[in-house]
C-alpha cells in the first residue's frame, strides 16, 4: 500500500502490563475511506490497541501513524483528526442532547457560525432532532449510541473509531445504527475503524478484517480470503481453524472465570 493513501499505519506495536503482554508486535495498515474490523474475543487486544491508536495509551515499543501524525508526539494533530465511540458510554445524562453536542463543539472548536447548524444536520442524521431538549438519561441505550456517533462526527473527522460499538444493542438497533455508518462512509469516504467480537458484524460491514487473538493478528484479509486461506465454508470456521476455539467459547469460558472467582471471594468472606 502506498504511505499517502494510508489512514492508519502500525508497525511492530507492543504493549506491556508488566509481564503481561496485552499486544504483541502486531503490524497492519489501513486504506483512506475503507471500513476495516478488529475480529476476536475479549482480552484479545483491541481496545488496548484502539486505546494506542486514539493517545490514550502509549505503546511499549513499536511504531504507529494516525492521518500520517504520530500520536505520542503530535498529540493534538492526531486528536483533531478523528472521532471515537468508546465500549463505554461516555455522555453526560444530566445534560440534553443537544448540549453534550455543543459541549463538544467547544471542545474542538467547531466555529460559532456552523456549529448550531451542524448540530442540527448531525441530529437529524441519526434521527433524534426531535429528541434534542431531552436530558440523556431518558434515552435508550440505542439511542445514546446513535447520539455518541454524531458526537464524534461533529468536528469532521477524517477516522472514527469504535470500539464495540453494538454491545449490548438488540440486533434491530444494531443494523439501523450500522446503515448510518455505511452511509456516512459512502458519502463522505471517512475510515471507520471498528472492533467487535460479533462475527456476522465483521462479515457483512467490514471491507477487511484482522483477527486478533492473545494480542497476536493471526490472519487479515477479506472474508472471502480468510476463508479461502483456511479453506473453511465460512468465516466462523475460518475463526476456528485460526485460533482453535469459537468466540463464543471463548466468551463463556471469560463468564465461568468470573462467576468462579465471585464464588471463591464470597467463600473468603463467609
Amino acid at each position: 500500500m502506498e504511505e499517502n493513501n494510508l489512514a492508519i499505519s502500525v508497525k511492530n506495536l507492543t504493549r506491556k502490563f508488566k509481564d503481561f503482554v496485552a499486544v504483541d508486535n502486531i503490524s497492519f495498515a489501513v486504506k483512506k475511506g475503507e471500513i476495516f474490523a478488529f475480529l476476536g474475543p475479549n482480552g484479545a487486544g483491541k481496545s488496548t490497541t484502539i486505546k494506542m491508536l486514539t493517545t490514550l495509551l502509549w505503546p511499549t515499543s513499536g511504531e504507529i501513524l494516525v492521518n500520517n501524525f504520530d500520536p505520542e508526539k503530535q498529540q493534538d494533530k492526531v486528536r483533531k483528526s478523528f472521532g471515537i465511540v468508546f465500549q463505554d458510554p461516555s455522555l453526560d445524562e444530566d445534560l440534553t442532547a443537544f448540549e453534550n453536542m455543543q459541549l463538544h463543539a467547544y471542545l474542538y472548536n467547531v466555529p460559532s457560525k456552523i456549529r448550531n447548524e451542524k448540530i442540527k444536520q448531525l441530529l437529524e442524521f441519526v434521527e433524534l432532532w426531535e429528541r434534542k431538549n431531552n436530558l440523556v438519561k431518558t434515552f435508550s441505550g440505542g439511542m445514546k449510541r446513535r447520539l455518541e456517533i454524531a458526537r464524534g462526527l461533529l468536528h469532521q473527522p477524517e477516522i472514527l473509531f469504535l470500539d464495540e460499538p453494538t454491545l449490548g444493542l438488540d440486533p434491530q438497533t444494531r443494523n439501523h445504527m450500522w446503515s448510518y455508518l455505511k452511509d456516512i462512509n459512502a458519502k463522505e469516504q471517512m475510515t471507520i475503524f471498528f472492533t467487535t467480537h460479533y462475527m456476522e458484524e465483521a462479515e457483512k460491514i467490514a471491507d477487511r478484517i484482522a483477527i486478533i487473538d492473545h494480542g497476536k493478528i493471526v490472519a487479515l484479509g477479506n472474508a472471502k480470503q480468510l476463508e479461502e486461506q483456511t479453506k473453511t465454508k465460512s468465516l466462523e470456521e475460518a475463526f476456528l481453524a485460526l485460533v482453535g476455539h469459537e468466540i463464543r467459547e471463548e466468551e463463556a469460558s471469560n463468564l465461568d472465570q468470573l462467576r468462579m472467582h465471585r464464588r471463591m471471594h464470597h467463600v473468603d468472606r463467609r
